[in-house]
């Protein structure tokens, strides 16, 4: 049973193993994103936080289309969209299932560790969002509603 995301390796959105040790001593947030999303314009906020807290915060991006079929592209229109429309330049990581049997490891030990809403383990939509410490910990969940800009308050009472 892991104890810390730092456990995981997940492919990024070329396909390339990624440990997640590599981000040990930064904060992170984990975001399950879309394309075709009402949400998709918290991609501005995700960037702007992901710049303004470069070194001492990563942003991970998860494409996930299980919700709504709003991320129907492969990996190379995800990353062409989220390069064209928001400039992103935060991790992208390959598309994933974040809910069912075939969800994504990573996210099973993210949904375990923070339960959303009366304690459902399920992520309801795209842009739920979790807090990770500088050790690898599940510190806070957030839904797809809270913006990344509420979010960085957050996380700067913890730096």
């Amino acid at each position: 049973m892991p104890h810390s995301v730092h456990e995981f390796t997940v492919k990024d959105i070329d396909g390339k193993e990624v440990s997640l040790e590599k981000f040990h001593g930064k904060f992170l947030l984990i975001v399950n994103v879309a394309s075709m999303c009402g949400f998709t314009p918290q991609y501005e906020g995700l960037e702007a936080l992901y710049k303004e807290l470069s070194g001492k915060a990563e942003v991970l991006g998860f494409p996930c289309n299980q919700f709504g079929k709003q991320e129907p592209g492969d990996e190379e229109e995800i990353k062409n969209f989220c390069s064209l429309n928001y400039n992103v330049s935060f991790p992208m990581f390959s598309k994933v299932d974040v809910n069912g049997s075939d969800a994504a490891p990573l996210y099973k030990f993210l949904k375990g560790e923070k339960p959303g809403v009366l304690g459902t383990e399920a992520i309801k939509w795209n842009f739920t969002k979790f807090l990770i410490d500088r050790d690898g910990k599940v510190v806070k969940r957030y839904a797809p509603t809270d913006k990344p800009e509420d979010i960085k308050k957050d996380i700067e009472k913890m730096l």
